[in-house]
């Protein structure tokens, strides 16, 4: 009977320490200052953004939308094993990073695409295009060239193509980075970084690949 009890008693301790489990959360206090205590239903909050990170995201969407639509043409245009296994590893690597900036954006409560204004700034000094490009992304002819171009020709255009168009990425981190109260938020850093590493060695790898098809020689 006594152990019954204690049984019993030491239950309802149980189920009185289950049922406060409210999380607490607490705010550090600045230098010298005490901690504070926050209600249970704060959230957190995003740090305020910039402009620039914003235009910075939605161009590189586009950016890299180009870069896998390179990528899609590999598979029917040439046979060249290291550049089937080149191009499929960009492909995967920015459509990634789409679904990424896409995520970031909407968490942010802003479009995927820049409006007009936006994008008058985005435009490559010096082209003529009507069609609205960031730097380094292929222009309609080199995009035409591109697709009727089959074998060796294919290689090197593509090639030299993405490039061009991974030269413009690091162009535009650049340009992030000296911008004033930019490229701050830590998820945007972080990404901007890997885009400018990343791209810099594929770039050093295309190049080798170059170097070793003097494709222009045979002609």
């Amino acid at each position: 009977m006594a152990g019954s009890v204690v049984i019993g008693l030491f239950s309802l301790t149980v189920c009185a320490q289950r049922k406060d489990t409210t999380p607490v959360v607490v705010q550090p206090g600045a230098p010298g200052q005490p901690t504070r205590t926050l209600p249970p239903s704060t959230r957190a909050t995003l740090p305020p953004g910039s402009p620039a990170d914003v235009q910075f995201m939605q161009g590189m969407i586009m950016h890299h939308g180009q870069a896998v639509e390179m990528t899609a043409l590999i598979e029917s245009r040439t046979v060249n094993k290291d550049l089937q296994s080149l191009g499929a590893r960009i492909s995967s690597s920015q459509v990634d990073e789409i679904r990424f900036m896409k995520r970031w954006l909407k968490a942010r409560g802003e479009p995927i695409s820049p409006t007009m204004p936006e994008m008058a700034g985005m435009h490559m000094p010096g082209h003529a295009s009507h069609k609205m490009l960031m730097p380094g992304m292929l222009s309609e002819k080199q995009m035409e060239a591109l697709k009727k171009a089959k074998g060796e020709e294919f290689d090197r255009l593509f090639l030299a193509g993405m490039i061009q168009h991974h030269g413009g990425a690091l162009i535009m981190v650049k340009d992030l980075f000296d911008t004033a109260g930019a490229g701050q938020d830590a998820e945007l850093f972080n990404f901007a970084t890997d885009v400018d590493s990343g791209q810099r060695a594929e770039i050093r790898i295309m190049q080798t690949m170059l170097g070793e098809k003097p494709l222009e020689e045979k002609r």
